[in-house]
């Protein structure tokens, strides 16, 4: 056989994802990065064709529900419930007849649709009017809120929700048009993750507008940019955190009015804070009552039928986002909170959940099979991709967090790359690092090189927050890093003046912690409210089991408001660090560069942003002319120490030295610096 009869050889082409030419790793699943591109781009055109962009495509929310129609001067209500046998809209207008006002069926969009017009005095909605459905499948009627409502409200004593017609005097004026979220970040976001009705210090449900005028000023003071505000769509167990949602158009009104919530994000804009919204669209309650399971009898409609529509770990309801209308409620839904309540952005709950058929309960993720193989939710991916995209379209500098632990290659790179359009994503693994460490290991055990790994470990390319504890380390439980650190010394040795060596142990390594896993941790950072100044104590909500008490359903700010407390020395040490983070751009210049680490001494150094971060976990001995490897030659001096007793420290360093580089300079040396490092102490150096 001559060379010219021999086949030619296989030659793997070229990867053209940005993604995969980055990691080579990557490349075997390329086909399949680019079948999701294509499935995003097949999905977007038919929603173009159907209803001539995304964007409008997001507006079910603005048919569907109990709306005012000015033209045909009356109400009309609409419902897609395909397999209803009938429906009636009920209310306190109509005195709750469920046969009064019948709605008539679209066969072919499975869409109800009634009307009752101005001129039918006496039983007609009117501003706070309570309303339901009645929905008749199987020969069987249930009273059931409608899927977009926009409020929903308690009674007092029956406990039982009903639908209210929210009606304003007045839109509600907007002054924020001047707020951009990039000025307000400078693309560090800080984020002070938060929940209205447990942020007063009395027993009792905080309300928006108390959380605006209170708890925003406190928020801004301390130097955090954004705000991420938990429980917001309306849940009907408040103990659920905001997690188990049933209504997901209506804001909380445990809390207050739509315009209350209004007037906080405005504010928030006011004081160049961003908001984002904790959104739940892993899931929903299961309640019938007040939710949207079974909703029509069919069984799916939203959700997913028979076992597949049930979370086997959180006894809630799944979602069908391959099926065209959920897709546009969860679409319309986020529109509908950008556009009507100007938030600007959002955190998505529970993305592993939606990720994986398995939920991502009991497996261990190891290689790329794990995200690319027959256990990927392609329908839930697919729903994603649409999502950014919608954002995107919408407020273009809007900022998506993804709460996922998997690490899916791309889930916070642009769709262009071969990603899935988020941000960033929650840095998951630092806090179980952070209370494990804790919990199993003596501070003299301490594995510096594994705190390395868990700092510095994240895709490249991929922004990650990072955060030593969230709100899942404060419920009870779970313990906060204060409560892990001090123990019963919170209660007895907060006292500033209190020479308590176990208190001022603990103080010393809540700012360690807290520094290094800013500095090193990510590329934006998170604090749960009262973390920030070590609250005493954890979270439990109203139940049986406490007597229905808010004694642990709320913050205790007095604490830190106290100069005579060490609350108050740890949160001016979290005002110091951020303010350090933000004039330093600290965020943003790259990934931390180690410089050290001594594992017998318990020394670790490092360099991000042209400063070079020194931190000593050693439980006793201070170390004079140590010698510290540092990036480039000349003088550098402190600009941070968490020794100062302004932070309740030991005040063992004199921050007016100059320290001078020994070596480099066309030495065959490495420069380095010669510093006094104490026990249990952090120090910032910079050049110049």
């Amino acid at each position: 056989m001559s060379a010219d009869d021999q086949a030619p050889a296989t030659v793997s082409p070229a990867p053209s994802l940005t993604l995969t030419q980055e990691d080579s790793w990557l490349q075997p699943y390329e086909p399949v990065l680019l079948a999701r591109q294509q499935r995003l781009a097949d999905r977007l055109a038919v929603i173009k064709k159907e209803y001539g962009s995304l964007s409008k495509f997001a507006l079910a929310h603005q048919r569907l529900g109990l709306h005012y129609d000015p033209r045909r001067r009356g109400y009309v209500v609409r419902e897609w419930a395909p397999g209803a046998e009938a429906m009636y809209l009920v209310g306190d207008f109509n005195f709750w007849n469920r046969e009064a006002d019948p709605l008539h069926k679209d066969e072919a969009t499975g869409i109800w649709e009634g009307f009752i017009a101005d001129d039918e005095h006496g039983r007609r909605p009117t501003a706070g009017s309570r309303y339901k459905l009645h929905v008749v499948a199987h020969g069987h009627g249930k009273d059931r809120l409608p899927a977009y409502l926009r409020r929903a409200v308690q009674d007092e004593h029956s406990k039982d929700y009903s639908a209210q017609l929210w009606v304003p005097e007045a839109p509600f004026q907007w002054t924020d048009q001047t707020f951009r979220i990039a000025n307000a970040t400078k693309g560090q976001p800080l984020i002070y993750e938060a929940h209205v009705g447990m942020a007063v210090e009395e027993g009792r449900v905080g309300t928006y507008r108390e959380f605006a005028d209170h708890v925003l000023p406190r928020i801004q003071a301390d130097g955090y940019n954004c705000v991420q505000l938990m429980a917001v769509l309306e849940h009907p167990y408040y103990g659920s955190f905001g997690y188990h949602v049933a209504n997901f158009f209506a804001p909380s009104s445990r809390f207050g009015t739509p315009e209350d919530l209004k007037y906080l994000v405005n504010e928030a804009h006011k004081r160049g804070i961003v908001v984002l919204l904790d959104l739940v669209h892993s899931h929903a309650v299961k309640n019938e009552a007040e939710g949207l399971a079974d909703f029509d009898g069919s069984g799916n409609l939203y959700f997913h039928k028979g076992d597949r529509g049930n979370h086997p770990g959180w006894d809630s309801k799944l979602f069908d986002y391959g099926r065209p209308e959920v897709q546009q409620f969860l679409l319309s839904n986020l529109r509908y909170w950008l556009e009507e309540f100007h938030f600007d952005g959002f955190r998505f709950d529970g993305v592993t959940s939606m990720l994986y058929h398995h939920h991502g309960e009991g497996h261990a993720f190891g290689g790329y099979d794990s995200y690319f193989g027959p256990q990927a939710d392609d329908d839930a991916i697919l729903y994603l991709m649409l999502a950014s995209t919608l954002v995107r379209e919408f407020k273009k500098s809007a900022i998506l967090v993804a709460e996922d632990m998997s690490g899916l290659p791309g889930l916070c790179r642009p769709i262009a790359d071969g990603g899935v359009g988020f941000d960033y994503r929650l840095g998951m693994g630092l806090p179980d690092f952070w209370i494990k460490t804790l919990k199993h290991k003596r501070d003299e055990d301490w594995d510096l090189g594994e705190l390395w790994h868990q700092l510095v470990n994240r895709r490249q390319g991929e922004k990650t927050v990072a955060y030593a504890e969230s709100h899942d380390q404060a419920l009870v439980g779970d313990k906060t890093l204060s409560q892990w650190l001090f123990g019963d010394a919170i209660y007895h040795h907060m006292q500033a003046s209190d020479p308590d060596g176990g208190a001022a142990r603990a103080q010393a390594l809540h700012k360690l912690i807290r520094l290094i896993t800013l500095s090193a941790g990510g590329e934006a950072y998170l604090n749960f409210m009262g973390n920030e100044f070590g609250h005493p104590e954890w979270i439990d909500f109203p139940r049986a089991g406490n007597d229905w008490s808010y004694h642990y359903a709320r913050r205790q700010w007095s604490l830190a408001d106290n100069p005579d407390l060490r609350y108050s020395q740890l949160l001016a040490f979290d005002q110091a660090m951020l303010g350090l983070a933000r004039q330093r751009q600290l965020l943003l210049k790259g990934p931390a560069q180690l410089l050290n680490i001594d594992y017998g001494n318990k020394i670790i150094a490092f360099e991000r942003a042209g400063l070079v971060f020194v931190f000593s976990f050693n439980v006793s001995e201070s170390f004079f002319d140590y010698g510290i490897p540092v990036p480039a030659v000349g003088r550098y001096r402190l600009v941070l120490s968490s020794d100062r007793p302004a932070f309740g420290g030991f005040d063992r360093l004199d921050e007016s030295v100059i320290y001078d580089t020994l070596g480099g300079g066309g030495t065959p040396e490495a420069p380095r610096l010669r510093l006094y490092v104490p026990s249990r102490t952090a120090l910032i150096l910079a050049k110049g």
